[in-house]
């Protein structure tokens, strides 16, 4: 390996962007907060340049997993390009005992999906059953 740093970090770069040079290339793992409030346990992403109807939540047992894709690449000619738009991907433990009531939100580029206590129950606005009880549920902010 002795490429020079520079040509290592461009051959990283165009992995991430895709053969098109722009972001829709390589998946990029979301960073997430999981808190408990009020009988729930809450998990935040950020999910920078997406739209709602973008992202899919998907509650699989004791399993999240988040999906986001960009939606239009837009080809610009970067001096510096250091940070991308999608597509996002994470897969989140749950601990146990969050199996009820699946509730997804974003706004401000941030994805919120909310778990109630409990092993399954009927589905809310903006939200479903989910968890332990009945296979995955699929979700989609509004």
């Amino acid at each position: 390996m002795n490429k020079p740093m520079t040509d290592r970090l461009d051959e990283r770069q165009a992995r991430r962007d895709g053969a098109s040079g722009e972001a829709g290339g390589e998946t990029m793992s979301v960073p997430v907060n999981v808190y408990e409030a009020d009988g729930a346990v809450v998990i935040v992403a950020p999910l920078p340049g997406v739209m709602p109807g973008d992202v899919e939540v998907v509650v699989d047992g004791s399993e999240v997993t988040i999906r986001a894709a960009m939606r239009t690449p837009a080809p610009k000619d970067y001096v510096l390009h250091e940070w991308h738009y999608g597509p996002y991907e994470r897969t989140v433990q749950v601990p146990s005992g969050f199996g009820g009531e699946a509730k997804v939100s974003f706004g401000n580029g941030q994805l919120a999906v909310s778990l109630s206590r409990g092993s399954g129950g009927a589905g809310g606005s903006g939200g479903a059953g989910g968890g332990a009880g009945g296979g995955s549920v699929v979700l989609h902010p509004s």
